[in-house]
């Protein structure tokens, strides 16, 4: 299913968060084929701890680090039971899990409004896969 015509969606390369490398492995292989509605592609290079959907590209990455703009008090979106941090970006909304042991970031681009939607197919594979940490 994997693919779907569009071809592969490039990721630039990124430094996951070491020892994350196997659990990140793992959720790619359980996250589901269809996300609101768009279907699963290949990502470049395939050796990525990345995922993508639909066209233009919702992308999800695996082990990226927290972003420079989170702070200690700043509103979650609870989604699923997984707290993300919302955050503007060129072309969408950058969602990152920054309640979990491993963060994982997805990418929506803003056809897909209201982004947040997106979340309820992905949270629920964040949850099983990563712990809940503290949020100091």
């Amino acid at each position: 299913m994997a693919g779907c015509g569009f071809g592969a969606v490039s990721v630039e390369p990124y430094e996951p968060q070491p020892g994350s490398e196997q659990t990140c492995a793992a959720l790619l292989a359980d996250l589901p084929n269809v996300v609101s509605d768009a279907v699963r592609r290949d990502v470049d290079p395939d050796t990525t701890l990345a995922a993508a959907w639909g066209q233009p590209a919702i992308v999800l990455r695996c082990g990226v680090p927290m972003p420079a703009a989170y702070q200690l008090d700043a509103t979650l979106l609870d989604v699923g039971g997984v707290g993300w941090f919302a955050e503007e970006g060129q072309g969408g909304t950058f969602f990152t899990s920054t309640d979990r042991q491993v963060l994982v970031e997805v990418a929506v681009p803003g056809d897909y409004a209201p982004e947040g939607f997106v979340l309820d197919d992905i949270a629920p594979v964040v949850a099983e896969h990563f712990e809940e940490r503290s949020l100091r």
